[in-house]
């Protein structure tokens, strides 16, 4: 009985190690049915999402298609459009390029603190500048603060405005001198550095804010500029005469050459402001270019009948010899045209025998009452002078300045000066300007 006893409870025991054994066996089954079910969901979608990107390459490869013909069809335009261009040309598309001006060169205004003096001067510049513009851009360059000169400047559409602020203390070589000059010319380095370096201009025509200018400036500057840039015996080409006060000139059509530097209204060119910038002196600027050591025999244009006026009577000169020699000046009202002009004969090569003849075509008289003896002689004249002494005594005789910077008399050309004397030319003439010109037979 305890056998049989036994014997059932291994069965049940067995029963229940089946049981157990088929569940286990059913919840394997329903776990990878779950599992194929989320593999086939999973095929599922990967195959959608490859239709996708298939699709999607698909309209790519159209795109791509697209822009290659788009590609196709703008490369043959651009084809077209170099045809055309080229056909242009051959029509005469450079001869209208050829029209597109060129700065002759930049002109720079140099003011203060007189808003008044250059509200008259930008007035007379534009009056010309406008027919002539793209070649001659304006600009005004003020030294300071000063509010009226800024807006006076500003209020201008047609120019530029350029500020120069020094702060730098001035300190004078010598008692007693105008700070002024000093202030000036750091302006005019500044201003100058600006134009040729920064502005990249080839050319800049100086002038102050107490000019007024002719009708015939800017051909007269044109005209200069081929001059300038082939002959490097010319330092600078200037607007002005010292001695060009209305009764002592009378032809507008007559230019020089003068070893004497006249400023007040001057073009000069980048190659010559490279060589003077680094050397620039402290004050004086002018005097200082008219050192036998910076222009080094090179030579100024200058005309007979001024391209310029100076009408600044209250200035840092403190109207110096204003009445006397700055107020009669004659400015030119004759148009000019400079353009037809043949200039060679100011090439240095030619000039030298031109000017001799000249001066050899001139009757003698001596310098003892010259005047008196001038007015009893038809056609030019000239007259001997010794030394500075003599030269200063028959001057001023007639009138014209007489002063002398390191040997040279204003205007002077190889110590000869000349101006008109009831329109006949007057040359003073040096005691060795006949030899520097290659006069041995007077």
């Amino acid at each position: 009985m305890a056998v049989f006893s036994d014997f059932r409870f291994l069965l049940l025991l067995a029963a229940l190690v089946f049981i157990y054994i088929q569940m286990r066996l059913f919840a394997t089954q329903s776990e990878y049915a779950e599992r194929l079910a989320a593999t086939v969901a999973s095929e599922n979608d990967c195959t959608r999402q490859t239709r996708l990107l298939i699709d999607q390459i698909s309209m790519q490869q159209g795109r791509i298609v697209a822009l290659e013909e788009e590609k196709k069809r703008r490369d043959l335009e651009c084809g077209q459009l170099k045809d055309l261009v080229q056909d242009l040309e051959r029509k005469g598309l450079e001869k209208l390029m050829d029209k597109v001006q060129v700065p002759v060169a930049a002109v720079v205004i140099m003011a203060c603190n007189r808003a008044d003096y250059l509200e008259r001067t930008i007035k007379s510049v534009l009056k010309y500048q406008k027919s002539v513009a793209s070649k001659y851009p304006v600009f005004v360059s003020q030294d300071g603060t000063n509010p009226s000169v800024k807006r006076m400047a500003l209020s201008y559409d047609q120019l530029t405005y350029m500020q120069h602020l020094d702060y730098e203390p001035v300190h004078t070589e010598r008692p007693g001198e105008l700070i002024a000059y000093y202030k000036i010319a750091r302006h005019y380095k500044w201003a100058l550095d600006e134009l040729f370096n920064k502005h990249k201009f080839n050319r800049v025509i100086i002038l102050e804010d107490d000019m007024e200018i002719a009708l015939d400036f800017f051909d007269y500057f044109e005209a200069a500029a081929d001059l300038l840039d082939k002959d490097k015996s010319i330092m600078a080409v200037s607007s002005w005469n010292d001695n060009g006060q209305k009764q002592f000139v009378s032809d507008p059509y007559s230019l020089y050459r003068s070893d004497f530097f006249p400023g007040l209204g001057w073009m000069l060119t980048k190659s010559t402001w490279d060589e003077l910038s680094p050397k620039w002196p402290k004050a004086y600027w002018d005097d200082w270019l008219r050192l036998k050591e910076n222009h080094q025999g090179r030579q100024f244009i200058r005309p007979e009948v001024c391209r310029t006026y100076n009408f600044g009577e209250h200035g840092s000169s403190l109207g110096q010899f204003f009445k006397q020699y700055l107020e009669p000046i004659k400015l030119n009202d004759i148009k000019v045209d400079w353009k037809s002009m043949n200039l060679t004969y100011l090439m240095e090569d030619n000039y030298k025998s031109y000017f001799a003849e000249l001066l050899k075509a001139a009757k003698p008289v001596s310098a003892t009452d010259a005047i008196l003896k001038t007015r009893n002689i038809a056609g030019d004249v000239r007259i001997q002078y010794n030394d500075q002494p003599d030269f200063e005594y028959i001057a001023d005789q007639f009138g014209v300045f007489t002063e002398w910077k390191d040997g040279i008399p204003r205007t002077a050309y190889k110590g000869v000066v000349v101006f008109r004397y009831n329109s006949r030319r007057i040359f003073l003439v040096g005691p060795n300007s006949l030899k520097q010109l290659g006069i041995y037979d007077l």
